[in-house]
Order: C-alpha cells, then structure tokens, then sequence
C-alpha cells in the first residue's frame, strides 16, 4: 500500500520526508514488524522496537514520540485506534468476511453449543488482537458482543434476528422442555426466556454448517441459580425452597420476577443489588456493598428466590462453612 493512500485513509499528517513509497503489511505489535511494515502504535518503546525490527512507517498519536529515522513514514494521527480501523475497514472491503454482533446471552449460548470452533473468529476486546486477527489472518466469519468495538470495525454488523424452528413445550423458571425443528430436549437447563437467543444461535450455526450440541447448555453466568438452607449452605435442588440467583443482567431479574408472579404465586423473591440500582418494578431493592452485607440481608430475610445482581456465585460460595451435605444442584 502506498503511502500516499495511508495517509488518506488514516487522516493523519506526514511529519518526516520519508525515502520509501509503500509499506507491505501492518501490525499493531512491534514483535511481528518485518522488513518493510507499518505499525499502528502510542509507546516510545514499541515505536523504537518496530524502527529496529525494520518498519518502513510508522502511525502514531502521542505528540511525544521522538523521531527517530527520518527516512521511513512518520503519520501523526489524532487516534492510533481509529486509524487503524479506518485502514482495515477499506482493506474489507475487498475481502470475504462476516461479522456479527451478538448479545452477550447469544454468546454464552453460542460458545457452550458449538463443538467445534475452528471456523469461527471470537474477537478479543483489546483493540489491537481484534486488528490484528482480521487483517493478518485467515478467518472468515467473526463474532463479539463488544458493540463498541464492532462499530469501529464494520459500523453495518449484523445482529442475529433469524431463529431456527422451534418452540417451548414445557418450563419452570430453571428448567425447559423445547422442540427445536425434530428434536424434543427434556429438561435443559436454560431459563425459558432465554429460548429466543438460543433459536438464533442455532440458526447461525445451520446458516455455516457450524457443529453443535444443544445437550451441551448448562445454566450461563448470566443466571446461576443456587439452592440453599436458612444457613445459606448449598444443597440438592429439592431439598429445599429457597434459590440464591445470581445475574449480570438487571433485565433478567425482571423478566424472571414477571414469570414468578404469574407462574408461581405462592413464591416471594426479593432483589439484591449495589446502592442506588434501579429495577423495573422493584421500589425498595436490598442495597449491599459488601458480600457480608449481602450475607446478612439474605440470613435476616424471608424468600424463597433471591435475585442477585452483580456479585459472583464463586465469591459468595467461598464464604460458606463447609458441611456434608453441601452440592451443587
């Protein structure tokens, strides 16, 4: 690529008189600069490890960088980050590539069910190993649920609004019976709301012959129920009637509560969250700080399901004395 060309596209300032015309490749880690590269980059020692690696340019932000070879490209741009996306969004264009932006209950889903993932690019946040994965490698359909980031690399991303063909038959809150196209599945343990994202999941992999198993799903960290005693030891489920829900997500909490209320009108729930968290239809949610804070409330409190928000079941199971019986489910 011509330099000329990098500049446009990277809407940066030549600051050198560089001897060279074009560049071969790009890269955003100076350890894989080769013999006429061009690194995308902010730190002084990244830049001076690429300029000895052998870059032909260098594109760069931070108005401290120190010159070090006038003769390779020196382009001062206003965001190293932007530009580079700027760069592989036209080099897309001439290559055969499908992104998708998935909800981060679709990628949970989606990772559980596949049996095999070599053909499939999950995008990593950090900016420059999801540059650096699509312009340098050999990946043809990539996924993330970082909207940021997929704005920055393809702004028209698709989202999955197609769902394979099935149905509930049978659900409690923690457990659902589904058919999906022939196949019935028997008490999986998938929250019966999540069925839609689970429906489109598959119809992506159908649409790219992507290998799966729905046998595989298991409850996502984005609602992790946890049965307990008055003590707040785990136990079977059965055994007992109260449910420790652990979630991310305050719009799970909701859609749950709903299906308590019409499906289960004997349960009382109550929400647990971090000060000043608002819940739909929850006037007086019960603030925490603190794990012991949480203990204490739901040691002093009468429910049957706990409804969690964003505290870890692992953290909160390690303040637990250890008994015989204690299980998970």
């Amino acid at each position: 690529m011509k330099i000329e060309d990098i500049l446009n596209l990277t809407e940066g300032t030549l600051t050198s008189k560089p001897q060279i015309q074009a560049i071969e490749s790009a890269t955003a880690f100076p350890s894989k600069i080769g013999q006429g590269d061009l690194l995308f980059a902010s730190s002084q020692e990244d830049i001076d490890t690429a300029v000895a690696n052998g870059a032909y340019a260098i594109v760069y932000d931070d108005p401290e960088i120190l010159i070090s070879d006038s003769e390779i490209a020196w382009i001062k741009v206003t965001s190293v980050k932007e530009s580079a996306f700027r760069l592989l969004r036209y080099v897309l264009l001439s290559k055969e590539a499908d992104f998708y932006l998935l909800s981060k209950h679709e990628m949970s889903l989606f990772k559980m069910i596949l049996t095999h993932k070599g053909n499939i690019t999950f995008l990593p946040d950090a900016w420059n190993k999801a540059f650096e994965q699509i312009l340098n490698g050999d990946g043809y359909l990539f996924v993330s649920s970082d909207e940021e980031l997929m704005s920055l690399i393809k702004p028209e991303s698709s989202k999955l609004t197609k769902e394979a063909e099935g149905y509930a038959i049978d659900d409690t809150l923690f457990k659902c019976t589904f058919r999906i196209r022939k196949y019935v599945y028997q008490d999986i343990k998938l929250i019966p709301f999540h069925l839609e994202y689970l429906l489109k999941v598959v119809h992506l992999c159908d649409n790219y012959d992507l290998p799966y198993s729905i046998d595989k799903i298991q409850y996502t960290k984005h609602f992790m129920p946890l049965y307990i005693d008055n003590n707040l030891h785990t136990v079977t489920q059965g055994s007992s009637d109260k449910v420790l829900i652990f979630t991310d997500d305050i719009k799970n909490i909701v859609r749950a509560r709903e299906y308590v209320r019409y499906q289960s009108t004997w349960v009382k729930s109550i929400v647990l969250t971090p000060p000043k968290t608002k819940v739909e239809n929850v006037e007086r949610p019960y603030w925490f700080t603190t794990v012991e804070e949480a203990r204490e409330i739901l040691t002093a409190t009468h429910y049957n399901y706990a409804f969690v928000y964003s505290l870890d079941k692992e953290v909160f199971k390690s303040f637990e004395n250890p008994i015989n019986d204690s299980g998970l489910f």
